[in-house]
């Protein structure tokens, strides 16, 4: 399949997610009747705080439905590219939302520390808290089980926001009865704490993710893996490559690099062979945009028209091995090396961050 074939397959695939959307939105709905109930009978705040939490899965499966809707949208001409990092706003507003609710059952919980009241009705206000646990749990596996096979940033921090309230709704279940069972008031406002604690914890993970995509950060390194040991099957015959950025937005990823063909080759044999890289890149990871660039081996300047000052991961270069992504630079290298050609390149060639 082409990659015009890929990108409308990947909407349409975006599309049926809402779905699932409407799912988290359902199963929020319940769960916040269902917590609300339990404290209304037994006085607790960490079932408030829990009843809280359940507030922000719905504000957050809305977002993620208007997202994932925005999502699927195919690319037009001011959006040349799509809008699948649209999913990552709903990510960091679902963050943000947990820390306000982090703030709140934290100051709650504060109070209560202070001003300690007895707990009533626990039995009956366990048991539909329990309920509502198991519909989370329920509706958690589903939504990242479909997230992950979809790489549906929005549907997975909503499953793990799901699954962080199962457990959360543990440690206030556990409490509640603890504090019904000992007589010690100071339990349920202590374990609100740690609740409040466990969501802000959430939060900043969430909100890093979507950081993360909105920076371009480069593809994992599993998939780069991937991608090197694919283009060494070409560099074996006589091929090279340079200047590989890679980075992902929402479900799709995009990749370009420079592709280095014997100069005398015709124009038709090297884009039939830059044709076949590009779809065996989409072989391996699909809905990819690939970009490539043709240069002749036997030019210098192929592997040095790269005027790019960035560093590896580890923030420095690799011991006697300059990036090939560009010349080396003051910063990383003692002296300049002049650039590699393909006889004297040896091994993988190393990735720069993109």
């Amino acid at each position: 399949m082409d990659e015009a074939g890929n990108m409308n397959e990947g909407a349409a695939s975006r599309a049926s997610l809402t779905h699932y959307a409407w799912l988290s939105i359902a199963a929020a709905m319940l769960t916040i009747a269902l917590k609300g109930v339990a404290w209304w009978l037994t006085g607790s705040v960490g079932l408030l705080s829990d009843a809280i939490e359940s507030l922000v899965n719905l504000a957050g499966a809305l977002m993620a439905l208007w997202m994932l809707t925005l999502a699927a949208l195919p690319a037009d001409d001011e959006h040349a590219y799509g809008y699948s990092k649209a999913e990552y706003f709903s990510s960091a507003f679902e963050g943000f939302l947990i820390l306000l609710a982090a703030l709140s059952i934290g100051y709650a919980a504060l109070v209560r520390l202070f001003d300690p009241q007895p707990l009533a009705e626990v039995g009956v206000g366990l048991m539909v808290s329990l309920l509502a646990s198991a519909i989370n749990l329920a509706t958690a596996r589903i939504l990242l089980r479909v997230g992950r096979e979809h790489d549906s940033i929005s549907l997975e921090a909503d499953a793990q926001h799901l699954m962080t309230d199962v457990w959360t709704s543990a440690g206030v279940i556990v409490g509640v009865a603890l504090v019904w069972l000992s007589d010690w008031l100071w339990l349920d406002p202590a374990i609100a704490l740690v609740v409040a604690a466990n969501i802000l914890w959430t939060a900043f993970k969430l909100m890093r993710r979507s950081l993360s995509g909105l920076l371009d950060v480069s593809l994992p390194a599993p998939e780069l893996a991937r991608i090197d040991a694919l283009l060494a099957v070409h560099r074996a015959q006589g091929l090279a490559f340079h200047a590989l950025r890679t980075r992902r937005a929402g479900s799709r990823s995009f990749v370009s690099l420079h592709v280095l063909v014997p100069g005398q080759w015709t124009v038709q044999q090297g884009h039939d062979r830059v044709e076949r890289i590009e779809d065996e890149i989409r072989g391996l990871l699909p809905q990819a945009h690939v970009t490539t660039h043709l240069e002749p081996l036997e030019d210098p300047l192929s592997m040095s028209d790269q005027e790019l000052e960035r560093r590896p991961r580890s923030g420095r270069a690799s011991p006697g091995r300059p990036c090939r992504c560009r010349p080396a630079s003051r910063r990383t290298f003692s002296r300049r090396v002049p650039p590699e050609t393909p006889e004297s390149a040896e091994g993988a060639m190393p990735h720069c961050p993109g």
